[in-house]
């Protein structure tokens, strides 16, 4: 598999999964990103806009630039943003390793489920800081697949998790990329590192979090990937068909999921 490639691909049913996820996770993620009026924002990997519409929404008088390195993924954010009347976005196509803005742009950036793409996270992260004026904000949102618990428990299920992982790493990145937030961030020359833990915790009490995560964001992710897994002979048809059974069984009235994001914020 080659290295820096979207692992879960650029499906129909993948566009939809990323909107699940960010309308699921909005006031787990987002509730506390806001930024002054007049703010000049970088989304530095934008993907489809499912984070951008909610980045717009929390700050309408924000002045946001979301860009992003696939230019059909950049229409598709565009058209939606659009169709939802929203005004205060620019999306600009380029790469975050040979960015197209002058030093001292930005006020704040924004990158969020982009890090754990990257075979040099800690770059990207160093070549976005001379973006930032002066005591400008880095705002960092990732998740990490080995903080994932569940009950009932299941072996062909965690190995069809640690499959997940393994795909990714292949492909130049890396989903355990949410723990080492903290280290990358001050590895690349922020200051005032703060790291936030945001554990998604979901039971049968809580049927949207049941639907939206357990089923639509988490166990679709993992899913998506089967003609990868089988084609890397990571493992076998049946036990692949046993661990997401096992996984959407944690979705019945009696399971339980966890899974945790890592939210940090530095400043220049």
């Amino acid at each position: 598999m080659p290295e820096n490639q979207y692992v879960h691909g650029y499906s129909a049913r993948e566009s939809e999964r990323l909107r699940d996820q960010a309308e699921t996770l909005t006031e787990l993620l987002h509730n506390d990103t806001r930024y002054p009026d007049g703010s000049r924002v970088l989304e530095a990997g934008c993907g489809i806009g499912a984070q951008t519409i909610i980045l717009a929404k929390n700050n309408p008088n924000a002045d946001i630039t979301s860009l992003d390195i696939s230019a059909d993924s950049l229409q598709q954010a565009e058209e939606k943003i659009r169709s939802l009347g929203i005004t205060n976005v620019t999306f600009r196509h380029g790469d975050i390793f040979n960015l197209p803005f002058g030093p001292e742009t930005f006020d704040h950036i924004f990158v969020c489920f982009v890090l754990e793409h990257l075979k040099e996270p800690e770059r990207a992260l160093a070549m976005l800081r001379p973006l930032l004026k002066d005591g400008g904000t880095l705002t960092v949102i990732e998740g990490d697949h080995g903080s994932t618990f569940f009950y009932p428990d299941d072996p062909d299920a965690r190995r069809a998790i640690d499959c997940l992982v393994e795909l990714q790493q292949r492909a130049g990145g890396n989903a355990l990329i949410g723990r080492q937030l903290y280290p990358l961030i001050t590895g690349a020359g922020y200051a005032d590192v703060h790291v936030s833990p945001r554990m998604v915790y979901v039971d049968s009490s809580r049927p949207r979090f049941v639907e939206g995560f357990t089923k639509l964001t988490f166990t679709a992710m993992v899913k998506g990937v089967a003609d990868a897994v089988q084609n890397e002979g990571l493992m076998s048809r049946e036990a692949w068909e046993r661990g997401i059974a096992a996984l959407y069984r944690t979705a019945e009235k009696d399971g339980v999921f966890c899974y945790t994001f890592f939210k940090a914020t530095a400043r220049k």
